[in-house]
């Protein structure tokens, strides 16, 4: 069940991705597809579903979020929201250079939050230790 649940979890993981990546370039390019009601409303259907997985995940695995038994996935969570608002905001920043800073901001907490779900170690729990 851990299994099936977590291939979900990373098949939406992958697809809100994408979503997100084909929606930025579509607006990069001015297209009239980056209002398509469609791609406006599929990221938010994925979403949920991948925040269904994740909570059906941190039930059957017993890492329970902000507790001592797994600050990284406190500090996974937090990441998610900063990424979710940068993201936000790169998809509706008019300007093009607030645009591209925001898309930079979320490709780099994109890129934490990877290393942080795959290692679960986080820099501050070794800083803690010394």
């Amino acid at each position: 069940m851990y299994l099936a649940i977590k291939t979900f979890h990373l098949i939406t993981v992958m697809l809100s991705i994408s979503l997100f990546l084909f929606r930025f370039s579509l607006l990069c390019r001015q297209s009239s597809w980056a209002d398509n009601p469609i791609l406006k409303i599929t990221p938010h259907i994925n979403d949920s579903l991948l925040l269904t997985s994740g909570i059906a995940l941190i039930s059957l695995s017993g890492f329970v979020p902000f507790t001592p038994a797994a600050p990284w996935l406190s500090i996974k969570l937090m990441s998610v929201v900063a990424y979710i608002l940068c993201g936000a905001f790169a998809l509706k920043s008019k300007r093009a250079w607030q645009r591209w800073g925001f898309f930079v901001g979320a490709m780099g907490w994109l890129v934490f939050i990877i290393n942080l779900a795959i290692s679960k170690y986080f820099i501050f729990d070794a800083i803690v230790w010394l």
